[in-house]
């Protein structure tokens, strides 16, 4: 018996091939722009490495503090119910939407000198704007919705019966938390991490009104672009991506490593 055409799955397929074509030739076209020349001599040069390194530092730093904060605050919003949570998932969300330029001029006032935090941090000789803690906050801002979302989903399959029988056999809500919650959740947590990691290395917009200075890779690579133009920074562009990649691989196949464990 011949199977019928079914014309929905092929515009379907067609379709989805462009809107793959529409993100993969972007990219294409950069790999096949760039000489090896460009890339072994950008590759070389201290300014672009140093970037890279700083960029990668900060965003494992960032999401490394910022996550043990916003774990537990998704077990939260997970498992109780209070009044106003629509709010707060409103407020959590609300990085996402707002544009990066806005969201680094509000952080910027958070931090600035004249403010709380700008006075309190200046009483030890500190100064957040232009510091590698002022590029970690505008990172934070901008990328720990993803981590909050993430586990607060992944919170949720986890079958609440589980978490009572342990409660109700004398086991400590933390004991219950980090046995019976945190492993039967960790994929989504995992993969929260990784896009809060991801998100924060490749912000750009909040960042430069932060700091403009120490360079992180995605402000350098605007630098160069505007100084020099698109062959300067087209190679800065796609040492960056492949930086990008290779980490995001690495930390999909640890996920995948724990959980196959």
């Amino acid at each position: 018996m011949l199977k019928k055409t079914s014309w929905f799955l092929i515009i379907a397929e067609l379709l989805g091939g462009l809107v793959l074509l529409f993100i993969v030739a972007p990219l294409i076209g950069m790999i096949f722009s760039t000489t090896m020349p460009q890339i072994i001599e950008t590759a070389k040069d201290k300014q672009v490495t140093d970037s890279i390194w700083l960029t990668i530092g900060i965003s494992i730093t960032t999401t490394i503090i910022f996550g043990l904060f916003a774990v537990p605050l998704a077990y939260l919003l997970a498992r109780k119910t209070f009044p106003l949570k629509r709010l707060v998932l409103g407020i959590i969300d609300m990085p996402i939407v707002i544009p990066h330029s806005a969201a680094g001029i509000a952080i910027l006032g958070f931090i600035s000198r004249d403010s709380l935090v700008g006075k309190t941090a200046g009483l030890f000789g500190l100064n957040f704007v232009g510091h590698p803690v002022g590029i970690a906050f505008a990172m934070a801002f901008v990328s720990i919705p993803f981590l909050i979302n993430a586990a607060r989903n992944g919170f949720e399959a986890v079958p609440e019966r589980l978490e009572k029988a342990a409660l109700n056999l004398g086991a400590s809500n933390a004991r219950v938390f980090f046995t019976i919650s945190v492993p039967l959740a960790w994929r989504s947590i995992v993969s929260g991490i990784i896009m809060m990691f991801a998100r924060g290395m490749s912000e750009f917009g909040a960042i430069v009104i932060i700091a403009y200075h120490p360079m992180v890779t995605p402000v350098l690579i605007y630098e160069r672009f505007n100084s020099f133009g698109l062959s300067y920074a087209r190679p800065v562009s796609l040492i960056f991506i492949a930086v990008c990649l290779v980490f995001f691989i690495l930390m999909r196949w640890l996920s995948n490593y724990k959980k196959n464990a």
